[in-house]
């Protein structure tokens, strides 16, 4: 099988699926070295930034390079491909001596770049998806997508509110109900509240030097919360990228910015840029009334939960983000989160439209 010193492939990877990284792949194999070509329409809804960024990091080995193309495709019309290969040719200057694509227009791309055109699976019989099919249904495609992908397009659900408000238990029994319904939802992923976890490690380490030292002994710096922001973060990527389509947070870094008034007094901004980095789609506020107050040795503040729930809600309000109150008993919020979720998966994921094609 002849090999090429230079390949390309080129494409939407809108967003990149199976197929794709199987053309990439095959062509990685037969190439001495390989340009991958992500080609994006200011219409789209998915950034550049992320294809490129997500086919990077999925194939380590190989150039990825991003352009902006708004030209409509016409595979009939030869100003449209020159306009096209304009683009091309600016995205990748150097010589190619062999294109793969999975497309009828390989042909034609491959005789404008002077190089051989390489056709691989264009029947899609080894994964049978398309980016089409993915838009128009990430969830019966999921199995085709891998994890930053996945972590890109999971519908992502907070659950907060001030102490013992309910926000673990709700937002556990969250992630069971979706597990239950099985296949692709079986790995619907929870993430646990990192600051309860930084909590516990500052009173054992207090305890390790005063072992008669007690939760109101623990003190916070506005140091802490930047941190404790940064591992919830971190904490809840990972489950993203091996989960289902819907993930489940107790709490979150956006979360944080209320707790660090809580426990220092103030805004700090470090945690708020921390908290924006990650889009979530909504968030599920524990109301106080009508929960019992418990003191599992980490909590210290009853007397506050009012003015908590309030910070929460008007936090949440005063930066656009979508939310719900849960009040009632246990079964009621449940039921009322879970017809809130199957809303937020029913809505879609809502790409944009590409630009039209003529094929």
């Amino acid at each position: 099988m002849k090999r090429y010193e230079h390949g390309l492939v080129l494409g939407k990877f809108y967003p990149p699926h199976a197929g794709h990284h199987h053309l990439v792949r095959t062509a990685q194999d037969r190439c001495e070295r390989l340009t991958v070509l992500v080609c994006a329409a200011s219409v789209e809804s998915v950034p550049l930034a992320d294809r490129v960024a997500w086919m990077r990091e999925i194939h380590p080995d190989v150039t990825v390079v991003g352009a902006v193309d708004d030209t409509h495709m016409d595979v009939h019309d030869p100003a449209v491909w020159d306009a096209h290969m304009a683009v091309f040719r600016a995205a990748v200057p150097e010589r190619v001596d062999a294109v793969f694509t999975s497309e009828a227009y390989g042909e034609e791309l491959g005789r404008r770049f002077g190089a051989a055109s390489v056709l691989v699976d264009p029947d899609r019989t080894l994964f049978p998806v398309s980016g089409t099919a993915v838009r128009e249904d990430p969830v019966g495609c999921w199995d085709f997508l891998r994890p930053p992908v996945r972590a890109g397009l999971a519908r992502r659900v907070v659950v907060l509110g001030a102490e013992s408000t309910g926000t673990t238990t709700l937002a556990r029994a969250l992630a069971a109900h979706y597990r239950a319904r099985g296949g692709v939802w079986a790995r619907t992923g929870y993430v646990a509240e990192y600051g309860r976890e930084y909590s516990e490690d500052k009173l054992a380490g207090l305890r390790g030097r005063w072992p008669g030292a007690a939760w109101e002994d623990v003190t916070f710096t506005t140091d802490d919360f930047p941190l404790i922001a940064r591992t919830q973060n971190e904490r809840e990527e990972a489950a993203a990228r091996a989960g289902s389509p819907v993930l489940f947070c107790d709490t979150d870094s956006f979360a944080t910015t209320v707790w660090h008034e809580r426990y220092v007094g103030g805004r700090n901004p470090l945690v708020e840029e921390i908290a924006d980095r990650v889009g979530h789609h909504l968030w599920l506020l524990t109301d106080h009334e009508g929960v019992a107050f418990e003191d599992d040795g980490l909590r210290d503040g009853e007397e506050l939960r009012p003015w908590m729930t309030h910070r929460f809600r008007a936090e949440l309000t005063r930066t656009g983000r979508r939310f719900i109150e849960m009040t009632g008993p246990p079964e009621t919020r449940l039921a009322a989160a879970v017809a809130a979720v199957d809303g937020l998966l029913a809505t879609g994921w809502d790409f944009a439209a590409p630009l039209p094609e003529k094929r």
